[in-house]
């Protein structure tokens, strides 16, 4: 079953979008669970780092 992702929320879509690149590059699950737990390190300080200013 497809569901049209026109009126998804955004970080719903870039989530499949995410998925889809990561499977188009034949991204081996582990490397990608590793580069992924990086950007959420990276993007939580920046959102720390937001809140300060």
């Amino acid at each position: 079953m497809n569901i049209p992702l026109d009126n998804a929320p955004t970080h719903v879509k870039l989530a499949v979008d995410l998925i889809l690149l990561l499977e188009q590059n034949e991204v081996p699950t582990e490397d990608a669970l590793a580069a992924l737990e990086i950007v959420r390190k990276d993007l939580e300080q920046k959102l720390v780092d937001s809140k300060k200013e």
